[in-house]
C-alpha cells in the first residue's frame, strides 16, 4: 500500500495510474496538430532529442542508481548489485531487441523492421513500432511505484510525460502526411500512448508483490528504455542533417530531467 493525502491504495493502482496519466500526454502533445499544418523537421528533430534526454536521464537516475542502491540492500555487495543491475539492463535490452525482430512494424524514417509485414497495412505497423517503443515507458514508471517511494515514482512519471508530449507531436505530423485527418491523428497518438498503463500495472504488481524483483525490474526497464532511445530515437534525430540541433535538444532534456529527478525525488 501507498500513502497518499492521508489515504492507503494499492501500489499497483497508483503505479497504473501515474503510467496512464503519463501514457495519455502522448495524446495532449498532438493537439497542436490541429492547429498547425507543418512543423520544420529542424524542430522535429529537437523536440524528438529532448525527449531522448529526458529518458536517458530517468534511465540513470530514476531507475540505474536506485536500483544498485535496492540490490545492495538485498545482496550487502556493491559487486552482487552491480551485477543484478547490468544483467537486468542487459535483459531488458535484449527483450526489446527480440522482439524488435519479430513482431512487424514500421518507422516513418528507418523503414520496417520485424518478421514478414506484408499483410499489415503501413499505419498499424507504424502504430505498433510506437506501442512497442512506449511500453517500456510504462513498465518504469510502473516499477518506480512498485519500490514504494511516492516522490521516486512522481518523478519518473512527470518525466515520461514530459518526453511524450513531443513525441505525440511528432508522431501526429507523421500520420497527417500519410492523409489522416487531423482528428485521426491526435486519437491515432492518443491511443498509441495507452499501453503505458499495461507496462505500469506489471511492473508495479511484480515488484510490489516480490521486493527481491524490484533491482532486476529497475534493471529491465533501464534496459528496455536504453535500447528505445538508441536503437530508435537517436537514428530518427540524425537522418535529415540535424544531428547537432538533435543533441542540443537531447543534452537540454537530460538537464531538465535530472532537475525534476533532484527536485521530486
Amino acid at each position: 500500500m501507498m500513502e497518499i493525502f492521508g489515504h492507503a491504495y494499492p501500489i499497483a493502482l497508483v503505479g497504473t495510474l501515474a503510467s496512464l496519466v503519463a501514457g495519455l500526454a502522448t495524446g495532449a502533445g498532438a493537439l497542436p496538430v490541429l492547429f498547425f499544418k507543418t512543423v520544420s523537421q529542424r524542430s522535429q528533430d529537437v523536440m524528438l532529442g529532448f525527449g531522448a534526454g529526458v529518458m536517458l536521464a530517468a534511465t540513470s537516475f530514476s531507475l540505474i542508481v536506485p536500483g544498485i542502491a535496492a540490490a545492495e540492500t538485498l545482496t550487502h555487495s556493491k559487486t552482487a548489485a552491480a551485477l543484478i543491475m547490468g544483467s537486468g539492463i542487459l535483459l531488458g535490452g535484449g527483450f526489446l531487441w527480440l522482439t524488435n525482430n519479430l513482431v512487424p512494424h514500421e518507422h516513418f524514417i528507418k523503414g520496417p523492421e520485424g518478421s514478414n509485414n506484408a499483410n499489415l497495412k503501413r499505419i498499424w505497423l507504424f502504430i505498433i513500432a510506437i506501442t512497442l517503443h512506449n511500453f517500456p515507458e510504462g513498465l518504469a514508471v510502473g516499477v518506480g511505484f512498485g519500490s514504494g517511494d511516492l516522490n521516486d515514482g512522481l518523478a519518473l512519471a512527470t518525466g515520461i510525460g514530459l518526453q511524450n508530449v513531443p513525441e505525440g507531436f511528432v508522431v501526429a505530423l507523421a500520420l497527417l502526411t500519410e492523409k489522416y485527418t487531423k482528428a485521426e491523428a491526435v486519437g491515432i497518438a492518443t491511443l498509441t500512448g495507452l499501453v503505458e498503463p499495461v507496462g505500469g500495472l506489471i511492473g508495479a504488481g511484480l515488484v510490489s508483490v516480490a521486493a527481491p524483483l524490484l533491482p532486476w525490474g529497475l534493471g529491465f526497464a533501464a534496459g528496455a528504455m536504453l535500447f528505445v532511445i538508441s536503437d530508435e530515437i537517436i537514428p530518427e534525430t540524425h537522418r535529415k542533417g540535424f544531428e547537432k540541433e538533435a543533441t542540443a535538444g537531447l543534452m537540454l532534456g537530460f538537464v531538465v530531467m535530472m532537475l525534476l529527478d533532484v527536485t521530486l525525488g
